[in-house]
């Protein structure tokens, strides 16, 4: 998921990307799989750039989400920061449109082996194309925290195992074989649509703004669909309860505490210590909350939550919260909500601006006592919610006479007035609008789907690779299309990360209900 300077994280081209080699100024975080192998335009057998082969009609196997999904993990994609490998997924994957008798190409990146790829479909009519936006990275993994290979496609207990697995190749998997089937099917669609399976996406120069700024031509549509909205289960896990597609993406931007002390040698320790000072802000904000923003957007998915809940108490604990007249008494209903939620952690971040202690610089010798210590925070703003500006004045407050400085981190060159101003027009964007051919059909196909569940529009708590297009006015949206429960959800970025066998053949029937409301009859 997903880095974008108009505030998303690193899912989309973040301000003033910093990665944690970059950071802590030590070596990077293990050489990548592939790494330095084929460049930009060779193939696997030598074959000239641009060749193609006869198409061949669409693989069997490419049908079957899960097969396809086996194939994606196999590569290992991971982005540390700086762009990862994707020329070989990249190549995987033109050869599967291809031989479904559709255009391919291969976009090279000035980063070796990092590429885009973009098929179209051709359309019977000119009306704006249908845009698929996927990424091909995925963020690092911890290998031995893992109980199984996390590039092997690995099937237990009903699940599938693998970096991306849910973020966001899982989704991929749905799209493509969705849209195969149509084309299995001899289907033509009433547009172009186009799919878009990006790099950079998970940190990185060279995502969706910098293809947009060289090959806009490529990628200009009508409506785009990526991730996002999730799938929730009732508290069983299992039974679908909430249908989301999101329509905006929190506002994403960074703080680095910095607390200064004096460097000695590790023998005499001194009360002036960098380390100790940042210690006690990080527990003085460990402890803190920012308040209970509720907007349209968000007061729009926690009615429908209600009307879709089995849990009574949970049920009545939103009810109060929506209908709270003063801040306190918001503020207590939601701490209800999220004590009673089955995803504590999703609810509590789309109430409110979240901060996360993410990365940690401190010392460099162990006979010596630092002179600086720096703790990078990850926040996510509430569009229409609490404005960045306030958040950071909240936070200078709350930490005022702990002896460390509050930064807000900008682009390059940027006055901290001049990332204010970039924030608040992220903060002000309004959410795509629902009144779209795209979103008529996302919510058709959630009701045919699923239709005990409730369907909703939602407010993504991460970010996405969006901003080339919502900033041009052009409607977005996002759907992780299989249900989950909150120990999956959980993995997302994290250990062991994964997704139902039967949820991803669910959601792919889910996608393939929505494509066919572009079907020419």
């Amino acid at each position: 998921m997903a880095t974008t300077t108009d505030s998303r994280e690193p899912d989309y081209d973040p301000p003033a990307l910093l990665t944690r080699r970059t950071f802590l100024g030590r070596a990077g975080a293990g050489a990548v799989l592939l790494a330095g192998g084929l460049a930009a335009g060779e193939t696997f057998a030598g074959a000239p750039a641009g060749a193609r082969t006869a198409p061949a009609g669409v693989d069997p196997a490419d049908l079957d989400p899960l097969a396809l999904l086996k194939k994606m993990l196999a590569y290992d994609t991971q982005n540390h920061g700086e762009g990862g490998v994707t020329l070989p997924h990249a190549q995987m994957l033109k050869s599967v449109w291809e031989s479904a008798g559709v255009s391919a190409e291969i976009i090279p990146t000035p980063k070796r082996d990092n590429v885009h790829l973009i098929a179209r479909i051709e359309g019977a009519t000119a009306a704006p194309p249908l845009l698929l936006l996927g990424h091909s990275d995925v963020v690092p993994v911890e290998r031995s925290k893992w109980s199984v290979d996390p590039f092997a496609g690995v099937v237990e207990d009903g699940e599938i195992y693998g970096r991306g697995a849910l973020d966001m190749k899982g989704a991929n998997a749905a799209f493509i074989s969705a849209l195969l089937r149509h084309l299995d099917e001899g289907a033509r669609f009433d547009r172009d649509i186009i799919v878009l399976t990006d790099c950079d996406e998970e940190a990185g120069p060279y995502g969706s703004r910098w293809l947009a700024e060289r090959h806009w031509d490529k990628i200009n549509a009508g409506m785009v669909l990526t991730e996002g909205g999730w799938f929730l289960a009732q508290r069983d896990g299992r039974t679908p309860m909430l249908i989301t597609v999101t329509r905006q993406d929190k506002v994403y931007f960074n703080l680095d505490l910095v607390a200064d002390g004096t460097a000695t040698h590790s023998s005499k320790p001194n009360p002036d210590s960098a380390i100790a000072k940042l210690s006690r802000a990080v527990a003085e904000l460990d402890g803190w909350l920012a308040p209970v923003a509720l907007t349209p957007v968000t007061r729009e998915y926690f009615a429908a939550l209600a009307r879709a809940t089995d849990d009574r108490a949970f049920r009545r604990a939103i009810e109060l919260m929506l209908s709270a007249r003063s801040q306190a008494a918001r503020e207590r209903a939601a701490a209800v909500v999220v004590s009673r939620s089955p995803y504590p952690w999703l609810h509590r971040a789309l109430l409110r601006t979240t901060h996360a202690f993410v990365i940690e610089d401190a010392g460099y010798k162990e006979n010596v006592i630092p002179s600086t210590a720096t703790l990078r925070i990850n926040c996510r703003g509430v569009p229409g919610g609490q404005r960045p500006r306030d958040f950071l004045k909240q936070v200078r407050g709350l930490l005022d006479g702990r002896d460390v400085t509050v930064k807000l981190v900008g682009e390059p060159g940027e006055s901290e007035e001049d990332t204010l101003k970039r924030l608040d027009e992220a903060f002000a964007r309004p959410p795509s609008s629902i009144d779209t051919p795209l979103f008529a059909a996302i919510k058709d196909a959630a009701r045919k789907t699923y239709p005990d569940a409730v369907f909703a529009p939602a407010l993504f708590e991460a970010g996405t690779s969006l901003y080339p297009w919502t900033s041009r006015g052009i409607p977005g949206y996002g759907v992780y299309p299989y249900v989950l429960d909150n120990d999956q959800l959980v993995t997302m970025h994290g250990t062991d990360e994964r997704i139902s066998v039967e949820a991803l053949k669910q959601g792919t029937e889910f996608m393939y209900r929505l494509f066919d409301r572009f079907r020419v009859r």
